[in-house]
């Protein structure tokens, strides 16, 4: 996902130290205002690092809280200057709930999408975010509250079929409210004025 019109962050982050391995999930909660986008800022390399390192091993895919289009066709957002793949692209259109959109739109996935795309809703925006990121296949996902802007049933489905299902061998970060999806061994990192105030299990 490309970090165009992303603001380098002004949010002071402070004793951050964690380690995620290969294959991780991790689930980021707090209140707003708390840091939780200003860690993912930090990852993209958009926050100055005053004290410590910040050490990646491998390509980022990002996914935003609000979906970043480009004035083009909907297969050319998806596929964002990557090589075309029939089954990977048609594989990313049903799991990221996609089907659907592509039989109202005028042209299918040759539709041309306005600027900041005005012709699409909320959701159909975040499920193309989500499936851009989903084709790049990298090796790690910032996930930053994806599922806000689609509804209880496809945001459910996103879950499974996307973050739990195609990326479950992939490292990923994800910026959440959605408390009952948790699984009591998930790791989440609750987050404080800055700091990660408990990095633990999910308890029940």
């Amino acid at each position: 996902e490309s970090t165009k019109g992303i603001e380098r962050s002004s949010s002071t982050l402070k004793g951050i130290n964690f380690l995620m391995n290969p294959g991780d999930l991790c689930y980021v909660v707090g209140k707003v205002g708390s840091g939780k986008s200003s860690l993912i800022s930090a990852l993209l390399d958009l926050m100055n690092v005053l004290d410590g390192e910040i050490l990646k091993n491998g390509s980022i895919a990002y996914i935003p809280q609000e979906a970043f289009m480009i004035n083009d066709t909907l297969k050319n957002n998806i596929l964002f200057g990557k090589e075309y793949n029939e089954n990977r692209y048609f594989e990313t259109l049903k799991i990221c709930q996609l089907g659907p959109d592509l039989e109202i739109l005028p042209a299918g996935d040759q539709t041309e999408i306005g600027e900041r795309g005005i012709n699409l809703s909320g959701g159909q925006k975040q499920r193309i975010s989500i499936a851009r990121a989903v084709y790049s296949d990298s090796d790690i996902y910032l996930i930053d509250d994806c599922l806000s802007a689609l509804d209880a049933e496809v945001g459910k489905a996103v879950l499974e079929k996307v973050i739990l299902g195609k990326l479950k061998n992939k490292t990923r970060l994800v910026v959440t409210h959605f408390y009952q999806h948790f699984k009591k061994r998930d790791r989440v990192f609750l987050m404080k004025d800055g700091l990660i105030n408990i990095d633990s299990s999910f308890e029940v």
